[in-house]
């Protein structure tokens, strides 16, 4: 063991009790994020700069929306941890299902989820899917980073073993010294890509609806397989094809997809609008 192993700070998982209800940090991480990116995409729908005129939907329109993304996040997200990391588990205890606590969510089916909350809302109301769907990627970045934080303060999905200066030993995670990989993900899924949207929305990326769609999906794609690299497998599935994991595996159609998008924004002149 290295000797410059860090002490997993202990936090409780659940930050308040109330006889049988609780308030958990990760349940706490989705509402903070599903609210800061709300005020986020509220701030970019009133400024007309980056939109180069009016934006092509209401502050209204948003406020609406943000309960049909909620739902896409929260089903989406479930239902892709269930079917794509144990769905034998979960076939075996379907009642467990509904305790999100329980395995948590997929990154990757709350992405499918927001795509069809997108979609059904944007035909609901006649805008443009392509434009809340860039105003929503680059606001989820912020639930991103409150995601991965939580993640961390649980204790769970720690990295590989390691003798790196930073590594902690996890409380679950046996008592080798580990990658805190799920601050690298909170870094770069969160963080830098937060970053690198905001700078392409201030370059008048909007006016080219799906550019920043396609750069939240190559970009988070890029991102989370780079840190997979630090990950620990989950249990349940350890590595899969030529030692890639279910999150690389996962990323690489989302990869594919931000490119096609961004092609296909490049491809077409900016939207003046008056």
């Amino acid at each position: 063991m290295s000797l410059y192993v860090i002490p997993f700070p202990t936090f409780d998982p659940v930050l308040i009790s109330i006889g049988p209800i609780a308030i958990r940090w990760y349940a706490l991480a989705y509402i903070v994020g599903i609210i800061l990116g709300w005020l986020y995409a509220r701030a970019v729908i009133r400024s007309e700069q980056p939109w180069g005129g009016p934006a092509p939907l209401t502050v209204a329109d948003y406020d609406d929306f943000v309960l049909w993304v909620t739902l896409g996040i929260i089903l989406g997200g479930r239902a892709g941890y269930v079917l794509f990391y144990n769905p034998s588990y979960f076939a075996a205890h379907p009642l467990e299902v509904f305790q999100l606590w329980k395995g948590g969510m997929s990154f990757h089916g709350g992405f499918l989820g927001c795509v069809l909350a997108v979609g059904l809302f944007a035909r609901f109301r006649d805008i443009s899917f392509l434009s809340l769907a860039d105003l929503t990627c680059a606001a989820g970045t912020i639930g991103i980073f409150l995601g991965r934080i939580a993640n961390f303060v649980n204790g769970e999905l720690w990295g590989r073993p390691t003798d790196v200066p930073w590594a902690m030993v996890f409380p679950t995670g046996g008592p080798l010294p580990r990658h805190p990989s799920q601050l690298y993900e909170a870094l770069l899924e969160g963080l830098v890509l937060f970053a690198v949207l905001g700078l392409l929305i201030r370059a008048g990326a909007l006016k080219r609806p799906g550019l920043v769609t396609g750069a939240f999906a190559l970009g988070y794609g890029v991102a989370r397989s780079f840190c997979e690299l630090f990950r620990e497998p989950d249990p349940q599935l350890g590595f899969l094809w030529g030692g890639l994991t279910m999150g690389m595996l996962l990323s690489l159609p989302l990869m594919l997809a931000g490119i096609a998008f961004m092609a296909w924004a490049m491809r077409h002149e900016p939207i003046r609008r008056s």
